[in-house]
């Protein structure tokens, strides 16, 4: 009995947790290059289960598999490349195909496929939050207007041809491997300039996103944590009964 309550537990928690990932991502629709998470839990040990006699032990039937408690197991993110949209802001830049753009945050060095960049008070190419985007040089780019042209691979000059700097885009072997922070930004080492980068001017790459998906998974989610925290009401309403039995013995 008390086995099937830990169970119940496990699930509640584990769906509590799914739902927050789901609210996350949708909270994150209309995220300039957000790239959807998704949750993954697993049991803590699988065990045959099997039938013996009462009293001859040695014929016994297998009956079929059982668990433990769920333990979360990965939170993978979709790295699929979102839909491409046409603004026609100066500053709004998006990758196509793999990549990502360099930005020197509080934290060091790290990655976003949000293109949609502003410039600071010195001048300098960043994000809305004030970090600066860097070039294939991992140095920060100062443009000091945004009056300028640009072309596919990122290079950016003024409107009379005058070279200001380059944007760059950075790979990673193993994107699996990146990990995002508390910023959003996604962080890992191994990056390296890449060469053949398309580039496209006055574009945003929207968030890769199902809505639809996300909010089919949110009801699941929400049925299955409804459903345990029932059966977990009657699993105590039962030991309740049953040590109050005990105690009447």
């Amino acid at each position: 009995m008390f086995k099937g309550f830990y169970n119940l537990t496990s699930g509640m928690v584990s769906q509590g947790r799914r739902l927050d990932v789901i609210s996350n991502n949708m909270a994150n629709v209309s995220t300039s290059g957000y790239k959807a998470d998704t949750y993954t839990d697993s049991t803590f040990r699988e065990y045959m289960v099997s039938r013996v006699g009462n009293k001859d032990k040695r014929n016994s039937a297998e009956i079929g598999p059982a668990s433990y408690i769920l333990a979360p197991s990965q939170l993978y993110t979709d790295y699929a490349q979102g839909s491409l949209e046409q603004t026609g802001m100066p500053l709004d830049f998006a990758i196509e195909g793999d990549g990502f753009f360099a930005v020197h945050s509080g934290n060091g060095v790290a990655y976003t496929r949000a293109g949609s960049f502003a410039l600071d008070d010195e001048g300098y190419l960043c994000q809305p939050d004030g970090s600066r985007i860097l070039d294939p040089n991992g140095d920060e780019i100062s443009l000091g207007t945004d009056k300028i042209h640009a072309d596919a691979s990122g290079v950016i000059s003024t409107e009379d041809g005058l070279y200001l700097g380059q944007i760059g885009v950075y790979s990673f072997a193993d994107n699996a491997q990146l990990q995002r922070n508390a910023q959003g930004y996604f962080t890992g080492g191994g990056a390296q300039a890449a060469t053949g980068a398309s580039l496209h001017w006055k574009t945003q790459e929207r968030s890769n996103i199902d809505l639809i998906q996300q909010m089919t998974g949110m009801m699941t989610a929400q049925r299955a944590f409804q459903s345990a925290a029932e059966v977990s009401k009657m699993y105590d309403q039962l030991m309740t009964k049953a040590a109050t039995n005990l105690g009447n013995v």
